[in-house]
């Protein structure tokens, strides 16, 4: 039968691959190599090029000088004996040298312009190779030639591999060896480093942001591992704080909005003008904790997500301070908010970022308008260097141990005014960003007033005046 049965598939061909890692490293070793190998014998190559034809005349006079005695000696010698037994005598006194002998025509030979004058002119001339002397036998028209001066140049006694050649071969062979283990030593520990950060940015894209790059051998990647590591961080951060800002946003949103819904409810049933009056203002006072909510959450990602470049410029700062103040005195209603700005010096001038140090104070003393239950004071001083602001309030104040969590984002305390007043914990966090791009900090205190005292202080850095 011919052909195949109809349920029998066909065979498939076996495909062979190396490793991916032996086969990549392999592959950059001998790239490596041969860049490098291939360099080494241009070098070599232009160097011997250079230093042979610098010293070429060198080599030229000193052939020359080396062998005029020689020379000098087989001329006496033939010219003893008649012209037709030179050919004879020159066998003969060739015997004695381990070099050949022989007498040609001038006509035979080729010579560069420079020592064919020399040879017509009776002196010593030399091949470009400076392996054959050439000297012309008085006046005749013959010429003494002399060479190949090396045995193993000489077309009669030439071997495949000469002396020379085997000499040039071990050496290129020991070259070559040593390098490829010099090349392999400096490539191995470099492709482990590599490796090790490419598995590292690979797992960086299949999401696994926990992944750090591992402590490299190789003092050129130092820097890269830890850039990498550095972003790792940032982005884990970054997507952690989205989460959580989600997360938070999400279940703060539902109260507001509840409160609306049902606000809606009762409206639409109410009669009198003073339960709507209410209702109303139920609303408007959900919709400002929306406001809040939504814009202290794109605030508090946006310094998160990247530092803003601070644009400093010189400031009146009592002046500024009472703005910021009157900005925000009508949402404190019936609480009296008092600013104290005797201890500052006349006519103090602050370098501030008058888009970002807003945040900041207007952040703190929303604060105090939240857990106050009577007043706010407002005061600021110059100390040690250091502009400092203090918000004080009446309210029930912070417990010790937890004034340093107030700053941190999505903390509140675990107290019932906390639930009751909302909000995400990101105001006093904006605040201490701000003030840490700004060279300083917030902290938290006891207030004199019986509640919290929140202080802002960074260097005053004084505006030169001109």
């Amino acid at each position: 039968m011919t052909g195949s049965s109809a349920g029998t598939p066909a065979p498939q061909k076996r495909r062979f691959s190396l490793p991916t890692g032996r086969y990549r490293l392999s592959r950059l070793f001998f790239n490596f190599y041969l860049l490098t190998m291939g360099s080494f014998i241009a070098i070599a190559v232009v160097a011997d090029f250079v230093i042979t034809t610098a010293l070429r005349d060198i080599s030229y006079d000193y052939t020359a000088r080396f062998m005029q005695g020689t020379v000098a000696m087989i001329e006496d010698d033939l010219f003893r004996h008649r012209r037709s037994d030179w050919g004879k005598r020159i066998k003969t006194i060739g015997e004695r040298f381990n070099y050949r002998l022989r007498i040609a025509e001038r006509d035979e030979i080729l010579l560069p312009p420079a020592q064919s004058n020399l040879l017509d002119a009776g002196e010593l001339a030399v091949s470009p190779d400076g392996e054959i002397v050439y000297h012309r036998l008085k006046t005749t028209a013959q010429v003494l030639v002399i060479g190949p001066l090396s045995p193993e140049r000489d077309p009669d006694n030439r071997r495949f591999f000469t002396l020379e050649m085997r000499i040039r071969i071990l050496t290129w062979g020991l070259i070559s060896f040593f390098l490829a283990i010099a090349v392999w030593l400096w490539v191995r520990p470099v492709w482990r480093d590599l490796e090790a950060l490419r598995q590292t940015a690979r797992a960086f894209g299949e999401g696994d942001f926990a992944a750090r790059a591992p402590a490299v051998n190789n003092t050129s990647f130092e820097l890269l591992a830890e850039t990498l590591n550095a972003m790792a961080e940032r982005v884990q951060r970054l997507i952690a704080t989205q989460k959580e800002l989600s997360s938070a946003i999400s279940h703060e949103l539902r109260t507001p909005i509840a409160r609306m819904r049902f606000a809606l409810e009762m409206l639409a049933e109410a009669d009198v003008r003073e339960e709507r009056e209410r209702l109303w203002r139920m609303m408007e006072a959900d919709l400002d904790e929306l406001d809040n909510l939504i814009d202290s959450s794109l605030t508090y990602a946006r310094f998160e997500r990247e530092q803003p470049e601070l644009q400093l410029s010189p400031t009146g700062f009592g002046p500024w301070l009472s703005e910021q103040v009157e900005d925000v005195r009508i949402l404190g209603g019936k609480l009296a908010i008092d600013l104290d700005t005797t201890a500052l010096p006349d006519d103090l001038s602050v370098a501030l970022d008058r888009k970002s140090m807003p945040f900041a104070v207007r952040n703190l003393l929303r604060n105090a308008i939240k857990y106050a239950q009577s007043r706010i004071a407002v005061s600021a001083e110059v100390r040690d260097g250091l502009v400092r602001i203090h918000v004080d309030d009446d309210g029930i104040g912070i417990p010790e141990a937890e004034r340093e969590n107030v700053f941190t984002a999505f903390t509140r305390l675990d107290r019932s005014r906390d639930r009751t007043t909302g909000g995400l914990g990101l105001g006093l966090a904006i605040a201490r960003l701000v003030l840490e791009l700004h060279g300083g900090t917030a902290t938290a205190h006891a207030s004199p007033l019986g509640g919290a005292r929140f202080t802002l202080s960074w260097p005053a850095q004084p505006a030169r005046r001109t």
